[in-house]
């Protein structure tokens, strides 16, 4: 599959595996690449940037293929991981959640940037930052959201329409049908998060796995929207009791400490589902297994292409 972002990615498929916090390590990050797509690695829940270094030195172990890093902006100091992930000369690095143009102004063309957004407005800003490809969430996805509602359908051909770069489309797409989707639209690629969770080399525990194989998109709600950050979690006992907080109006000195990365980590490593809260998108209700991540690239891709010929054999000949 040839799309802009293949091409410069240096990828064969247009699959890019997102940035979980604590579960994009370097063995899924690896097998997603190996596989054809872009791995990453997250720095969200390493310990500091030997530890990134680290996962970048046992990711090289596994695959020679292109991979990333991805960087939360605005909730951690990136900066010595920022300084080793260019020392390391990892090809492609992704920006979230904050302001990206200091930090593409210091990467300064060493890597390919991918830069996360929501909306058209944000994916114009990255553009004139000097980004190199934006990729856009609609509020079906898993973790953190744009502010608006507005679903990926709609979002990823405005901002198609916006910038000149390419365009990934992220949000509520799990399969080879949401890929081909997403190419009509006029995107050149999609981010996954919640269908790479749901894989064996994920390093989460299997309580949150099965969580996301057992959810109808009815067991997904936002939280957070009091902060102005709303993010996409599984429904369970702890995440409802924090939006029950934030409907009543409950100041932020009291939401922070409740969604705080420890008590993401109650369910995401220690697999106490009900006592904490994991993101998880809408698309969940299509994930029917956990598979490894090679498997779900080869799949997606095989359905993609099955669902082009139905789609030529629908126009005729």
């Amino acid at each position: 599959m040839k799309t802009r972002a293949t091409e410069m990615l240096g990828i064969a498929y247009p699959i890019v595996q997102g940035g979980l916090a604590r579960v994009a390590k370097a063995e899924l990050c690896a097998a997603v690449s190996q596989a054809g797509g872009l791995g990453q690695i997250a720095t969200a829940g390493l310990d500091g940037a030997e530890a990134l270094r680290a996962e970048i030195h046992r990711c090289r172990a596994l695959t020679d293929k292109p991979f990333g890093v991805n960087f939360p902006l605005g909730r951690m100091d990136i900066t010595a991981m920022m300084e080793v992930a260019l020392e390391e000369r990892v090809p492609v690095i992704a920006l979230t959640a904050g302001n990206p143009a200091p930090w593409i102004k210091r990467i300064n063309g060493a890597a390919k940037i991918l830069v996360l957004i929501a909306g058209p407005e944000l994916a114009k800003k990255a553009e004139a930052a000097g980004a190199d490809m934006v990729a856009t969430v609609g509020y079906e996805g898993g973790g953190h959201l744009g502010r608006s509602d507005e679903t990926t359908f709609v979002m990823v051909p405005r901002v198609v329409r916006a910038v000149s770069i390419p365009v990934l489309a992220s949000g509520g797409i799990a399969t080879g049908a949401g890929l081909l989707a997403a190419l009509s639209l006029g995107a050149e690629g999609v981010e996954m998060g919640t269908r790479f969770v749901a894989t064996v080399e994920a390093q989460t525990h299997a309580n949150y796995k099965q969580a996301i194989v057992a959810a109808e998109p009815s067991g997904t709600m936002i939280i957070k929207r009091s902060l102005g950050m709303p993010g996409r979690a599984l429904v369970s006992a702890y995440a409802q009791q924090v939006a029950a907080r934030e409907a009543a109006g409950a100041p932020a000195e009291e939401i922070v400490p409740m969604i705080a990365g420890n008590v993401n980590a109650i369910a995401t490593d220690e697999g106490r589902m009900e006592e904490g809260f994991a993101w998880a998108g809408q698309c969940a209700g299509l994930i029917q297994e956990v598979l490894p991540a090679g498997e779900v690239v080869r799949r997606m891709v095989e359905e993609a292409e099955q669902g082009q010929r139905r789609l030529r054999a629908a126009f005729g000949p």
